[in-house]
């Protein structure tokens, strides 16, 4: 094969996979861990001969999609922490661009996908850079002192799965999403948050029952 058809194929290859994450996030914040991949390859354009050449199995594809999209995310953030200005402006973008993507939509599949090492480590990445947009953000007075990596991963993962079939349902999405991100701000005589912290360790543990 000449290097010009193997790019062509390369090229190929990434357009998929935007149009697969895309659909694939769309179709399990909808319908959960359980949505044919008939489904993902219909809304993305895709045909499954297409799909299964690439990819062995359903779990294949996921393994795949779920490392793209943490790679993602960590694009993102690193434009976060590159960004001037109070954290706490940077990290709300941070969240209204995951919500708008469904960012969360893949932690359905929370102790049923096989982790590989390569979710692994994206995982860990993405987790340390947001730990550190957290602690400008504290430091700089613009995010609460009590907030935690993984209040803002679960609020994406709960505003990720949250309806988007009509205008209302939308406009309640973002309405919503606005109140909360105006919660991670730090306020004078601001209330401590109810309960404690959620444990990371049992979260983290729940991708490898």
């Amino acid at each position: 094969m000449s290097s010009e058809a193997r790019r062509g194929r390369y090229i190929e290859a990434r357009r998929n996979d935007v149009l697969l994450l895309s659909a694939a996030r769309e179709v399990f914040a909808e319908q959960g861990a359980g949505a044919p991949v008939a489904e993902i390859a219909k809304r993305a354009g895709i045909g499954m001969g297409s799909l299964y050449r690439r990819y062995g199995s359903k779990e294949e594809l996921l393994q795949h999609l779920c490392t793209v999209a943490m790679e993602q995310s960590i694009a993102d953030l690193d434009e976060a922490l590159a960004r001037p200005g109070p954290a706490g402006d940077a990290l709300g973008d941070f969240v209204r661009t995951a919500v708008e993507a469904r960012a969360g939509a893949f932690s359905a599949f929370a102790g049923v996908l096989p982790i590989t090492p390569e979710i692994e480590a994206a995982n860990e990445r993405g987790r340390e850079r947001l730990e550190t947009l957290l602690e400008r953000g504290r430091g700089d007075g613009s995010v609460r002192p009590d907030v935690t990596w993984l209040d803002v991963t679960l609020l994406i993962v709960h505003f990720s799965k949250h309806p988007r079939t009509t205008d209302d349902d939308r406009n309640a999405c973002w309405r919503l999403l606005a109140l909360s991100l105006e919660g991670l701000r730090s306020r004078p005589d601001q209330t401590a948050l109810p309960g404690s912290a959620p444990d990371a360790v049992r979260y983290l543990a729940q991708w490898t029952a």
